[in-house]
C-alpha cells in the first residue's frame, strides 16, 4: 500500500534526493504463529478483532525500539499511532513533527491494537479527523505527506506552504491559468491587469470572503491575531468582518 505513495510525486522526488528516507516493516512477518496470525478477539466481547501484542512487540524490537520504562528512552524515535482518540493533526502538530529526525508510525487494523502495545512503548495517538477508517495505513500516509512536505528542501520553494490555505491562517483565494476565457467563463480582470499590488489586494479580499463563508472559526482567530498589524488598505477590507466575528 505504501510503495506508490512513497515513491511518487513530491515525496518520491525528495526521497530520491535523500531528503527523506522510508522503511516499511510488515508486522505479519514477525508473528510466531504458524499461520502468520496477527489478530484475535478482544477480551470482554465486542465486534471485530484486535492486533495482538507479540507480532507488534517483535516488529518494534527489530527496529531497536526500547520500552518506555527502560533507561535511555530518549534515544527512541518519536512513536505515533493513528487513532481517532489522538491529538488532531493540524498545522502546529505537523510542523512540530517535521522537526524530528525520525518517526515511527504504527498502523493499526481491525478494531485497533492491544492497549499494552501503546502503554509499553508510550505511543502518541494522533488523529486526522473525526471518522473511522478500516486501517491505519491511509491516515499514516496522510501524516507522512503533511509532515514531510514541511521538511526544508522538499517543496520547490521554502515559501510554498507559508501562503497555502489553512497555513496562512485564511483559506486560499481562487486561482486561474490560461486561457483567460474558457467555455464563456472569464478570469477576473484584476488578475490579468499586470498590477501586482491590486492583484495582492484582490487575493486578500477573496481569502477573507471564502474564510468567512466556510471557516468563520479560522477568520475569528486570524483577525484577533493579525488585524492590528495590517496596512491601511487591508484594514479597510478586513474591517467589515471585525464586528461580525
Amino acid at each position: 500500500m505504501f510503495d506508490g505513495v512513497l515513491s511518487a510525486g513530491v515525496i518520491g522526488r525528495a526521497a530520491e534526493r535523500s531528503l527523506l528516507e522510508f522503511c516499511v516493516t510488515n508486522i505479519r512477518d514477525h508473528t510466531e504463529d504458524k499461520h502468520r496470525k496477527a489478530d484475535d478477539y478482544p477480551f470482554g466481547g465486542g465486534a471485530g478483532q484486535l492486533m495482538t501484542a507479540q507480532p507488534v512487540f517483535s516488529a518494534l524490537r527489530s527496529l531497536g525500539v526500547a520500552p518506555s520504562t527502560e533507561p535511555g528512552i530518549g534515544s527512541n524515535p518519536r512513536l505515533l499511532y493513528p487513532s481517532p482518540r489522538g491529538r488532531l493533526l493540524d498545522r502546529d502538530y505537523s510542523e512540530e513533527l517535521s522537526q524530528e529526525a525520525e518517526l515511527i508510525l504504527l498502523c493499526g487494523h481491525y478494531e485497533g491494537v492491544d492497549q499494552r502495545i501503546l502503554d509499553y512503548f508510550s505511543f502518541e495517538e494522533v488523529s486526522i479527523g473525526d471518522y473511522i477508517l478500516t486501517g491505519g495505513e491511509l491516515p499514516s500516509m496522510v501524516l507522512i505527506d503533511a509532515v514531510c512536505r514541511l521538511v526544508p528542501g522538499v517543496l520547490g520553494s521554502d515559501e510554498s506552504h507559508a501562503e497555502e490555505s489553512i497555513y496562512s491562517g485564511l483559506l486560499e483565494y481562487p486561482q486561474y491559468t490560461r486561457p483567460a476565457s474558457f467555455e464563456g467563463m472569464d478570469v477576473p480582470d484584476t488578475l490579468i491587469s499586470g498590477d501586482h499590488a491590486k492583484i495582492a489586494l484582490w487575493n486578500f479580499e477573496q481569502s477573507l470572503k471564502l474564510t468567512a463563508e466556510r471557516r468563520p472559526d479560522l477568520l475569528r482567530s486570524w483577525l484577533a491575531a493579525n488585524y492590528d498589524d495590517l496596512d491601511k488598505k487591508r484594514k479597510v477590507l478586513a474591517a467589515p468582518y471585525i464586528d461580525r466575528y
